[in-house]
C-alpha cells in the first residue's frame, strides 16, 4: 500500500474492517441468538412451566371429569359399552357406585354434564315447533331417594283406586321405573314440557339430529316394558340416534344388534 502524503497535519490511518457486518447488526444478532435464549432458559429453571395444549379426545374428557372429582371411564367396565349407550331398564339397573358429573340446566334440573351442550342445542332448535319458546326440562337427574318417592306415590295412587298391592305395583311400573332402574338416575334422560302438544311431534322427527331419541314409543311397549311417554327423551349420541330413528328401533333392539355384530 502506498504511503499517505501529509498535507497539513498528521491524520490517523483507518484500518479496513475485517468482518462483513456493521456493529449494530452484530449486536442485534448476538442478542437474539445468545442472550435471549440464555435468559429464557434461566427463567424456566426458576420454576416457570410452559403451557401445554389441551389433551385431545378422550384424554381431554377424562381430565375435565377428574378436575370435577368424578372420573368416569368412557366405557362401562362391566358391559364394555360407551357411557352414552348405557342400557338402563328393569334388567339392567344402575350400578350402586356410579358417579355422575352433573350440570344444571335452565329451570334448575340437572343432567350428566356430557349431554348438556347437545341438550341445549336441541331445546333451542325446538322453538320451531313450540311457538318460538324453548321447551322446559321438568325432570332430569334423579337420586335413588327421589325415584323411590315417585314410585311409592304411584303405587299408593293405584292402591287408593282399589287395586291390590301386586296390581298397583304392576300398573305403577308402566309409568314409573323401579328405583335403580330409571334412566333419569343415569343423568342421560329428560322429561320435556312444551307450550303446545305439537312440540312432541317435532321432537320425534328431529331429536335424533342432536343425539337424542324418543325413548318410549307406544309401539315398543312390549319390548321396553314402559308405556308411551311422549315427553321422555334419552341421549345416545348422534350416530346411534340417527340409526335408531332411521330404522324405527328402540334402544334395546339397537343394542341387541350391536352385540350380535361383535
Amino acid at each position: 500500500m502506498m504511503e499517505e502524503r501529509v498535507i497539513s497535519r498528521p491524520r490517523p490511518r483507518h484500518r479496513r474492517r475485517s468482518f462483513p457486518y456493521h456493529l449494530p447488526d452484530l449486536l442485534t444478532a448476538v442478542f437474539f441468538t445468545v442472550v435471549l435464549p440464555l435468559a429464557g432458559a434461566a427463567w424456566l429453571m426458576r420454576g416457570a412451566e410452559p403451557s401445554l395444549p389441551e389433551p385431545p379426545g378422550i384424554f381431554a374428557e377424562a381430565a375435565a371429569l377428574e378436575q370435577n372429582g368424578a372420573l368416569i371411564p368412557p366405557e362401562d367396565a362391566a358391559e364394555g359399552t360407551p357411557w352414552n349407550l348405557r342400557l338402563v331398564n328393569y334388567e339392567h339397573p344402575i350400578p350402586e357406585d356410579l358417579s355422575i358429573p352433573l350440570a344444571e340446566v335452565p329451570g334448575g334440573e340437572k343432567v350428566d354434564e356430557r349431554i348438556y351442550q347437545p341438550l341445549m342445542e336441541l331445546l333451542e332448535a325446538a322453538r320451531e315447533g313450540n311457538w318460538d319458546q324453548q321447551p322446559l326440562v321438568v325432570s332430569g337427574y334423579r337420586t335413588q331417594d327421589k325415584q323411590q318417592s315417585l314410585y311409592d306415590d304411584k303405587v299408593a295412587k293405584y292402591r287408593g283406586q282399589g287395586y291390590s298391592e301386586d296390581e298397583a305395583k304392576a300398573l305403577a311400573e308402566e309409568w314409573v321405573a323401579i328405583p335403580g332402574c330409571s334412566e333419569h338416575q343415569a343423568g342421560l334422560a329428560v322429561d320435556l314440557n312444551g307450550a303446545t302438544y305439537d312440540v312432541y311431534f317435532w321432537l320425534q322427527e328431529n331429536s335424533w339430529k342432536y343425539g337424542f331419541i324418543f325413548r318410549y314409543p307406544g309401539n315398543k311397549t312390549e319390548r321396553t316394558g314402559v308405556a308411551e311417554e311422549v315427553w321422555h327423551y334419552r341421549y345416545v349420541g348422534e350416530e346411534a340416534a340417527a340409526e335408531i330413528y332411521r330404522r324405527g328401533l328402540c334402544l334395546e333392539e339397537y343394542l341387541e344388534e350391536q352385540e350380535a355384530e361383535v
